[in-house]
C-alpha cells in the first residue's frame, strides 16, 4: 500500500525546490515552510514505508519496481525504487535530521532576506539527491542523485561568494571552498564512473536486483570485479573525504553551518559509506580489496584526529572530528569484509558470519554519528549566531549565557567521546571490536589499524572536550562580553530533540535495529537477520578491551579539563609556544594542502598548458587556417569580377577548353578514342 510510493521520497522535496524557485520569494520566510513541509513529508512517508515493509510477509527481501528506461544496444537501463534494512534506515534518519536541519535554518538564516529563496531551493534539492540515492534501485540512478548532491554541495559551500564584490575575505573563501569541495571530489566521481563501466561490461546491467545476486557475481570474471570494486571505492574516497582526498572537508566549513550540518549529519559524506554497505556484496568478493578499504578508513580516522588537537575553529574541529568518525565506518566496513572475503575463500562460515558483524557496526555508527553530528554542528551555529565569530580564543564562559546550547552540546560531545551509555559509545566500541577481529583472524594489518583508532578514541574525547570547555567554561573572552544571549526557539527546539537521539540511539540495536542491517553471508540480503542487539551488548561488557576506551576516554575528558578549566597544564609546554615541529604540522594539516597546490601547479598547470595549444595551436588553427583560405580564394576570385563583358567571354572559353582537354584525356585513358 505505502511501499509502491517509494518514489514520493525524494519527488516532494524536488517538488519543494521548483516551488520555492518559481513562488517563494511570495512566500513567508522566502520559502522556508515550503522547504521545512516538504522535508516532513518525506520523512512521514519513509515511516510508513519502513513500517510496513518490515511488519510484511516479504521482509527481509528486497523489494523493487522498475520501468524501462532506455537501451544501449542489448543493454535496457531502467529506473526505480529499491527497499531494504538499509534503504529504510537511511530514508529515516536522512529525512528527519533534514526537517529539523530546515527548522533550525529558518532562525539561523532569519537576516537572510531574498537570499532565503535561494538557500531553501538549493537545500530542498539536496536532500532530493540524498533521498533520490538511497532508494534507487541501479548505479546509474544512484550516480545521478549522487552528482545532484555534488552540484548542490558547490552552490551551498559557496554560498557566502555574494560579499566578494566587496573584497570580504570570508567571502572569497568561501568561493575558493566551493570549487576545492567541487574539484576534489569530480577527482572521486570519475573514478566510480568508471568502475560503473567496468561493472556494467561484466554484468551486463547496473540493477541491484542482478549485480547483489551471488549467482550473477559468481559468473563474472574475479579480475575485473576487483578493478571495478576499488574504482567505486574512489568515489567513496572522495565523497565521504577519506585520505588522501580529505581536505576538502574543513574548508567546506566557509558555508553557512546549516550546510555543514546537511553535509556532516544527513547528506554528502554519508553517501560514501552508503554506496559502501550497498556494494558490500561486490565488495567483499577479494580480501585484497577489503584490506585497502580498510586501511583507507583506519589511517583517516587517526589523521583527522590529530588535525582537531591544536585547531582553534569550532567548526573545523567538528569537520576533522567527522573526517575521523567516517574512517570508523569505513575501518569497520573493511575490516568486517576481510572476514566474509576470507570465509567465502576458504568456506568457513564462522568466519564470514563474524564478519557480518561489521556491516552492522559500520551502518550502525553512521546513523548514530548523523544524530550526534547534527546536533553538534546545529550548537555550533547557535554559538555562533550569539557571538558572531567561529575563534574558540574569543569565547569561553559561555554556559551562563546560552544554557540550552551549552547542555545540548555536552551531551553531543560526551556521545562522540564514547562516554558509556551514550550513542556513540555502543557504535565506535563495536567498530573496535570487530577490527581486533580482523586483526585475530585475519591479518595483522587490522590490528595496527585497531591500534590507531583506539589512540584516535582518546584523541577525540580530548579535542571534543578542549573544544567544550573554551566555549563555555573558564574566563569570558572578547566575543562573551558581546553575546546576545540564548538563540530562538526555532534553533533551540531541534537542538533538544537531537540531544535525545544522542543519548538513547544507541539502544535501538536492542529493538530490532540489528536485524534491520544484518547481513546474510551466504544470500547477501541485507536485514533479517536474529535479533542479538542484547548479545553485542552483553560481548562489549564482557570485553575488556572494552573497559581499556572508557578509560582512555575518561582520561582524554580530565587532561583536556585541566588544560582548559583549572590551567594546572599548560598546552605551551608541551608545542613550545607553538613553534614544535608537531604542533607546526598539526597547523599545517600535516602540509597536505601545501601538497595539493604543489601538484596542481606542476602537474595540473602543464595539463591546462598543453590542452590551451592543443586548443589555440590545433583546433583553432585549423579552423582559422580554414576560414582564411575560404576568405582569401574569395578575395582572389572577386577581383575578377571587373565588369568587361570581353574579360567575362574570355574566361568562358578558357574554362571550355580545359573542360574539352580534361574529357578528351579521360576518354584516351579508358579507350574511347
Amino acid at each position: 500500500m505505502f511501499i509502491e510510493y517509494t518514489w514520493l521520497v525524494p519527488l516532494i522535496p524536488m517538488l519543494c525546490f521548483l516551488i520555492i524557485g518559481l513562488v517563494g520569494r511570495k512566500t513567508p520566510e522566502k520559502g522556508g515552510y515550503i522547504a521545512v513541509a516538504g522535508a516532513l513529508l518525506s520523512f512521514i512517508i519513509a515511516v510508513l514505508i519502513s513500517y510496513e515493509y518490515l511488519t510484511g510477509d516479504v521482509y527481509p527481501a528486497a523489494v523493487s519496481e522498475e520501468i524501462a528506461w532506455f537501451h544501449i544496444g542489448s543493454i535496457e537501463m531502467h529506473l526505480g525504487y529499491y527497499v531494504d534494512g538499509l534503504t529504510c534506515m537511511m530514508m529515516l534518519f536522512s529525512s528527519f535530521i533534514s526537517t529539523l536541519i530546515f527548522i533550525y535554518s529558518i532562525g539561523y538564516m532569519g537576516d537572510q532576506g531574498p537570499r532565503k529563496t535561494r538557500y531553501y531551493a538549493e537545500v530542498s534539492l539536496f536532500l532530493t539527491g540524498m533521498l533520490g540515492l538511497i532508494v534507487s534501485s541501479n548505479f546509474l540512478e544512484m550516480f545521478i542523485f549522487w552528482e545532484v548532491m555534488g552540484l548542490c554541495s558547490y552552490l551551498l559551500i559557496g554560498f557566502w561568494s555574494f560579499r566578494h564584490d566587496n573584497g570580504d575575505e570570508a567571502s572569497a573563501n568561501a568561493a575558493s571552498a566551493a570549487k576545492k569541495a567541487f574539484l576534489v571530489t569530480r577527482m572521486g566521481d570519475v573514478c566510480l564512473m568508471a568502475g560503473l563501466f567496468v561493472l556494467l561490461g561484466e554484468f551486463q546491467t547496473l540493477d541491484y536486483g542482478t549485480l547483489l545476486d551471488p549467482e550473477a557475481i559468481a559468473a563474472v570474471d574475479s579480475n575485473m570485479l576487483m578493478l571495478g570494486m576499488l574504482l567505486v571505492f574512489g568515489g567513496v574516497i572522495g565523497k565521504s573525504a577519506q585520505f588522501p582526498l580529505h581536505d576538502w572537508l574543513p574548508d567546506a566549513m566557509a558555508g553557512p553551518t546549516t550546510v555543514s550540518s546537511l553535509i556532516h549529519a544527513a547528506t554528502m559524506v554519508k553517501a560514501g559509506v552508503y554506496l559502501t554497505a550497498r556494494a558490500w556484496p561486490l565488495f567483499v568478493q577479494n580480501a585484497e580489496v577489503m584490506l585497502f578499504v580498510g586501511i583507507i578508513g583506519g589511517v583517516t580516522a587517526f589523521l583527522a584526529a590529530t588535525m582537531a588537537l591544536n585547531n582553534m575553529n569550532i567548526k573545523k574541529v567538528l569537520a576533522y572530528s567527522t573526517i575521523s568518525q567516517l574512517g570508523y565506518m569505513i575501518l569497520a566496513l573493511g575490516a568486517g569484509g576481510y572476514l566474509v572475503a576470507l570465509g567465502l575463500e576458504t568456506g568457513s562460515t564462522t568466519l564470514a558470519l563474524a564478519g557480518a558483524a561489521g556491516f552492522t557496526a559500520g551502518c550502525f555508527h553512521m546513523m548514530n554519528h548523523a544524530f550526534f553530528k547534527a546536533l553538534l554542528f546545529m550548537c555550533s551555529g547557535s554559538v555562533i549566531h550569539a557571538v558572531g565569530t567561529e575563534d574558540m580564543r574569543e569565547m569561553g564562559g559561555l554556559g551562563k549565557h546560552m544554557k540550552i546550547t551549552s547542555i545540548t552540546m555536552l551531551l553531543g560531545s560526551l556521545s562522540i567521546a564514547g562516554f558509556p551509555l551514550f550513542s556513540g559509545f555502543w557504535s565506535k566500541d563495536l567498530v573496535l571490536e570487530i577490527a581486533l577481529e580482523a586483526g585475530h583472524d585475519g591479518t595483522v594489518w587490522f590490528t595496527v589499524l585497531w591500534l590507531l583508532a583506539v589512540i584516535t578514541a582518546f584523541m577525540t574525547a580530548f579535542y571534543m572536550f578542549r573544544m567544550w570547555f573554551m566555549t563555555f567554561m573558564g574566563e569570558e573572552g572578547h566575543a562573551t562580553q558581546h553575546c546576545h544571549g540564548e538563540s530562538p526557539k526555532t534553533m533551540t527546539m531541534p537542538l533538544v530533540i537531537l540531544s535525545v537521539f544522542a543519548v538513547v540511539s544507541g539502544f535501538f540495536l536492542m529493538f530490532g535495529l540489528d536485524g534491520m542491517i544484518s547481513f546474510d553471508p551466504n544470500t547477501f540480503v541485507v536485514g533479517g537477520g536474529h535479533k542479538e542487539g542484547f548479545a553485542y551488548f552483553g560481548e562489549l561488557f564482557t570485553n575488556p578491551y572494552t573497559y581499556l576506551t572508557i578509560v582512555l576516554a575518561l582520561v582524554g575528558i580530565g587532561i583536556a579539563y585541566l588544560m582548559y578549566v583549572k590551567k594546572s597544564i599548560c598546552p605551551g609546554k608541551f608545542n613550545k609556544n607553538g613553534e614544535s615541529w608537531l604542533y607546526k604540522a598539526l597547523t599545517k594539516r600535516w602540509w597536505f594542502p601545501d601538497l595539493y597546490n604543489k601538484i596542481s601547479w606542476k602537474l595540473g598547470y602543464g595539463v591546462a598548458k598543453g590542452v590551451n595549444y592543443v586548443d589555440r595551436q590545433i583546433i583553432d588553427g585549423t579552423v582559422n587556417g580554414l576560414s582564411a583560405a575560404v576568405v582569401g580564394s574569395g578575395d582572389s576570385i572577386s577581383k575578377m569580377q571587373t565588369g568587361n563583358v570581353h574579360d567575362y567571354t574570355s574566361v568562358v572559353l578558357l574554362g571550355v577548353a580545359i573542360l574539352s582537354v580534361f574529357f578528351v584525356v579521360i576518354a584516351v585513358i579508358l579507350g574511347g578514342i
